[in-house]
């Protein structure tokens, strides 16, 4: 049976939160849709969102673009170090590390997140 490439991508990101699961770790977990673009920080436990960041809060009329995702990227950094966390795993949802994601990543690197 062939997957959807919705099935696929929702299987590789469960595959990445199993694995992590054990590790305890914060996570920066990234969703984008063709409009807007979301981050929050996930305690390692999983129950609680210890910061977010997205193009809407941004009030960003086209947040489906690279500069938006470089924005938003800044802003979770910002709120990740008011909310104490430095050390995050990269949660990208099962997107590919391309485009926007990768954008939002590097900012948030610039931004003083480590992962």
């Amino acid at each position: 049976m062939k997957l959807t490439k919705k099935d696929a991508r929702l299987r590789r990101a469960t595959k990445f939160r199993a694995k992590h699961a054990e590790r305890d770790v914060e996570r920066l977990c990234v969703f984008k849709s063709s409009q807007h673009i979301y981050a929050q920080i996930i305690s390692g436990c999983g129950t609680k969102t210890l910061a977010s960041a997205s193009s809407i809060s941004l009030k960003i009329k086209n947040g489906g673009n690279v500069e938006a995702a470089s924005k938003v990227g800044d802003l979770i950094a910002k709120a990740a170090i008011k909310a104490k966390v430095s050390k995050v795993a990269f949660d990208r949802s099962g997107f590919k590390y391309h485009g926007r994601v990768k954008a939002l990543a590097e900012a948030a690197r610039e931004g003083g997140l480590d992962f």
